[in-house]
């Protein structure tokens, strides 16, 4: 593919705030009771899950599926329900709990530093390298834009373990912990929030979910403690497993394009959605797929519109294809294995010192 020009860059632009609009001025009653409906399933899968692994001690079975259960309730809670909240795609309903300023998740990481750093640093300047620091979390080397390393060499099992306890390390890397506990401040970054109001947020958000799902939950069950205790772990793995692997799968495919921060200076409205395009990979699948994925399957779609309610991306992602095939520009997507497995390919590739393949791994200053 070939770059497009500044003249196609703003057609584009016009042409994708006008699907943005459409969707915008039909939201409304549908998407209200979309998002309650949601929260009612969320709540009683949790009440099931909880109530399953309790009896667990009568059949394995019933624990198993209490697992599941309140899996569901973790993967909904911060995927359709957390994530999309959290957006502000909800805010204009003006209801007190559905709403991006208010709404806490059930994870490790506090809310208001996920929102004040996803939603600005890495929404705004995606796939930059140097910008983005969502980029690899600052643990894993995935272009060669960043030299090789020694420690890149056991990327793969960092992989592995990032995905187990990804939760606290969205945790940790939302609340910039490399700067606030290891003092790694670049001189060009600055930060309104204080390092000590940074930590307060970090153990006080990470202390309620240990009492809660490891302390409060297992001593309610008595003599049940340690099912209640290995139920919950279990839940927790399975909802960090999940999540990891949908959000990678949306942002570390091949065909991902990365940026250098000159190439995006005083970038149009047309060249920003450009580049969201090129950075962003989708996931095909089912109704029920899309829902577990946040939506998060249509990340290309998410990327462009983080601010429209993430189920209208289904309608959306057809206009936003022939838009793409309009342009000449790559539309990223796949199922849910073949998404997967280049991602996996891509951390053990770049462990080691390569050069990169220009057709798997593109990068936006070697486009002609």
């Amino acid at each position: 593919m070939n770059k497009i020009n500044e003249e196609q860059m703003a057609s584009l632009a016009l042409e994708l705030n006008t699907v943005r609009d459409k969707q915008l001025s039909e939201v409304g009653q549908t998407d209200a009771n979309y998002i309650r409906n949601l929260i009612k399933l969320q709540r009683s899968a949790e009440i099931i899950g909880r109530t399953l692994i309790l009896l667990g001690f009568i059949t394995p079975i019933l624990w198993v599926f209490g697992v599941l259960s309140l899996s569901l309730s973790k993967i909904l809670d911060n995927m359709e329900i957390g994530h999309n909240v959290l957006h502000g795609q909800y805010d204009w309903m003006n209801d007190p709990y559905i709403n991006s300023q208010k709404f806490e998740w059930d994870i490790a990481c506090d809310a208001a530093s996920w929102r004040r750093v996803h939603n600005y640093e890495h929404h705004t300047y995606t796939n930059i390298i140097g910008k983005d620091r969502d980029f690899g979390y600052g643990l894993l080397r995935l272009s060669n834009d960043y030299p090789w390393r020694l420690k890149n060499l056991w990327q793969s099992v960092i992989y592995f373990i990032l995905s187990v306890l990804f939760q606290w390390g969205v945790s940790f890397h939302e609340l910039a912990g490399e700067r606030v506990f290891f003092g790694k401040k670049k001189d060009n970054r600055e930060s309104k929030t204080s390092d000590e109001q940074l930590k307060k947020a970090f153990f006080s958000k990470g202390g309620r979910q240990i009492a809660k799902d490891y302390i409060l939950f297992p001593a309610l069950a008595g003599p049940f403690f340690l099912w209640v205790l290995a139920g919950n772990l279990a839940a927790n793995i399975i909802r960090n497993l999940w999540t990891s692997t949908i959000i990678f799968c949306g942002h570390f495919t091949s065909g991902s394009f990365t940026f250098t921060e000159k190439e995006c200076e005083n970038e149009s409205k047309g060249h920003w959605y450009y580049r969201q395009m090129l950075g962003s990979a989708n996931i095909t699948g089912g109704k029920v797929f899309h829902i577990l994925t946040g939506h998060l399957s249509f990340q290309v779609e998410h990327h462009l519109f983080p601010d429209v309610p993430a189920h209208r991306y289904v309608a959306m992602s057809k206009e936003v294809k022939e838009i793409a095939e309009k342009y000449g520009i790559p539309y990223n997507t796949g199922g849910f294995a073949k998404q997967y497995f280049s991602v996996l390919k891509r951390v053990f590739y770049f462990s080691f010192p390569v050069r990169g393949n220009k057709t798997l791994y593109p990068k936006y200053n070697e486009l002609e």
